[in-house]
C-alpha cells in the first residue's frame, strides 16, 4: 500500500512509523524546517519530502498518482481540507482521511469536500470518555465508517454468566457476532463447542444496542 502523509508532527510521524513497520510505501511531506530536521532522525530519509502538501507540484513528486491513501494530519484545518481536497478531486486518491482539529470546523470535512475519514479529535475523546463509563468490559478497536457498528474487544469477567459455557449455549445478540477468542497465545474459533473462560478476551462485531448487550452478558452479574 502506497500512502502520502501530510504533516510530519507527532501524529504523523507515528502514523508513518507505524505503516513503515507494516511494510507500507510512505511519503510524509513537512514543511517546517525544524520539524522536517526531526523527521530525519526518525523516518529513513526516502520517505520524507520537504515542502507543502496543498502543492500539488510536491504532491505529484511524492507519487500521489499512484497513492492509495492520502493522510493530511497537520495543525491547520484549513491546510487539511484542502490538501484533501486536491488529493480526492485533482488526482482521483481512492481513500482521503483528515484531522480536525477544532470540532466547529467539524461539518467542513465531507466527501463534498473530498474527506472519505474526518478524525474528529475531541469528539473521539468524549466518545471514549462516555464508552468508558458505560461500558467497563468494552474496548473499542475499530468504528466502521458511516454506521453504528464497531469492532470491540470484550474482557470475560470472573463472575460473568458465561463463564465456563459453551459457545452454542450464549445467548449472542442478534446485531451481534463473535470472531474469535483471545486466550494467552492461543486464537480460538467461537464455534459452539467453544467455552468461554474467564479472562478470556473475545473479539466480536456489534452495533451500539449489541454492544450494551454483550457488556452485560460479559461482565459481572452484580
Amino acid at each position: 500500500m502506497k500512502v502520502i502523509i501530510i504533516g510530519g508532527g507527532q501524529v504523523g510521524s507515528y502514523i508513518a512509523n507505524l505503516l513503515l513497520n507494516n511494510h507500507c510505501t510512505v511519503k510524509v511531506i513537512e514543511n517546517r524546517t525544524n520539524v522536517f530536521n526531526k523527521l530525519k532522525k526518525e523516518l529513513p530519509l526516502d520517505a520524507i519530502v520537504f515542502g507543502s502538501g496543498t502543492n500539488p507540484t510536491v504532491l505529484e513528486a511524492c507519487g500521489i498518482t499512484g497513492a492509495d491513501v492520502v493522510v493530511a494530519v497537520t495543525g491547520a484545518d484549513e491546510t487539511n481540507l484542502v490538501a484533501s481536497t486536491i488529493s480526492k478531486f485533482e488526482f482521483a486518491v481512492p481513500r482521503v482521511i483528515s484531522r480536525i482539529n477544532n470540532p466547529k470546523n467539524a461539518w467542513m470535512f465531507s466527501s463534498g469536500m473530498g474527506v472519505d475519514v474526518a478524525l474528529n479529535q475531541a469528539d473521539l475523546m468524549a466518545h471514549l470518555v462516555v464508552e468508558e463509563m458505560a461500558f467497563k468490559s468494552i474496548l473499542t478497536l475499530m468504528k466502521i465508517n458511516r454506521s453504528n457498528y464497531s469492532i470491540i474487544q470484550l474482557k470475560v469477567d470472573s463472575m460473568s454468566s458465561i463463564v465456563n459455557k459453551p459457545v452454542r449455549d450464549i445467548n449472542v445478540p442478534e446485531k451481534a457476532v463473535l470472531i474469535a477468542i483471545y486466550r494467552k497465545n492461543e486464537v480460538i474459533i467461537p464455534h459452539g463447542d467453544a467455552c468461554i473462560l474467564e479472562g478470556d478476551d473475545v473479539l466480536a462485531f456489534a452495533d451500539l444496542e449489541a454492544q450494551e448487550k454483550l457488556n452485560t452478558l460479559f461482565g459481572s452479574k452484580k
